[in-house]
């Protein structure tokens, strides 16, 4: 079966695409044809992304060649989802999560001196450094990774996703992983996640075959959280899950006013999405 997979065209999204179709093949479900398609993110490589859309901005398009038909599959970088599935495609399978953490590169984050300037273009990271920080320069940055790693001396440091970095061999002379109570990730960082149609039987039954339960269980818990906020909240929000040794699911989640107000609080128990939702309803209402 030939599986024709939408996927941004940039060199991490084309080394997600080709990591899919190494799974696929091994399970002898398929063979990946890659579809490139140009979104509204990679168009437009300046504007600030919450000033463009926000969530979507990366994805409406990949998700579009699937609904009518040009690919059977998209491959996307689950934090960039939107909260809400689109009507008629279905998230169908996660692969095993890579390292879920921000990171600093160009400095470690004790060795910044006062007034550095860190570049990001991330509100939820943006207000976290601030917060552990005041004393920062935040830079808009935009781009892909080479473009932003460019910036690197420049500035003093630039906040990229961990994964982003592993994935593609790149080893920065400095390097800091963030840890999540320093910094908490973007919901889905870290992981793939595969949509296809949702009437799809056959690709289901393929992507079925490469999806991992542990992975699949954590996105969902962080998108519950995000669901729960509600697909048109601009707030900065991040979300990390993990399932311990004793099977339960523990989520810790931040929500900011994108000013100088920041909520964190975590929960554990054997309901992802349930605890995810909870989070999220309890943060909001903090906010008020």
């Amino acid at each position: 079966m030939k599986i024709v997979a939408a996927t941004r065209a940039s060199a991490l999204a084309q080394w997600q695409t080709n990591f899919v179709s190494t799974l696929l093949a091994n399970v002898e479900a398929g063979k990946v044809e890659p579809l490139l398609v140009s979104t509204a993110g990679d168009r437009d490589k300046t504007t600030p992304l919450h000033e463009i859309g926000g969530k979507g901005v990366f994805v409406k398009e990949v998700q579009a060649a699937v609904l009518d038909g040009r690919a059977r599959i998209a491959v996307h970088s689950a934090k960039d989802l939107p909260a809400l599935t689109p009507e008629g495609l279905a998230i169908a399978a996660v692969p095993p999560r890579a390292d879920p953490r921000d990171c600093l590169v160009g400095s470690r984050f004790d060795d910044l001196p006062h007034g550095a300037r860190v570049g990001t273009g991330s509100i939820r990271r943006q207000v976290q450094l601030l917060a552990s920080r005041p004393d920062l320069e935040v830079v808009e940055i935009r781009g892909n990774i080479d473009t932003r790693l460019a910036r690197v001396g420049e500035l003093d440091a630039v906040v990229m996703a961990s994964a982003a970095l592993d994935r593609l061999e790149l080893t920065p002379d400095i390097v800091e992983r963030l840890e999540v109570d320093t910094m908490l990730p973007q919901v889905g960082q870290g992981t793939l996640a595969i949509e296809c149609r949702a009437n799809d039987d056959e690709v289901l039954e393929a992507l079925a075959k490469i999806d991992d339960r542990e992975s699949h269980v954590i996105l969902d818990a962080e998108r519950a959280f995000l669901v729960e906020l509600g697909g048109d909240c601009d707030l900065p929000a991040g979300a990390h899950a993990v399932i311990g040794t004793d099977g339960l699911i523990e989520v810790k989640a931040m929500l900011s006013d994108g000013d100088e107000q920041i909520y964190t609080e975590s929960r554990r128990g054997d309901d992802g999405v349930a605890l995810g939702r909870g989070l999220a309803a309890d943060l909001r209402a903090r906010l008020v």
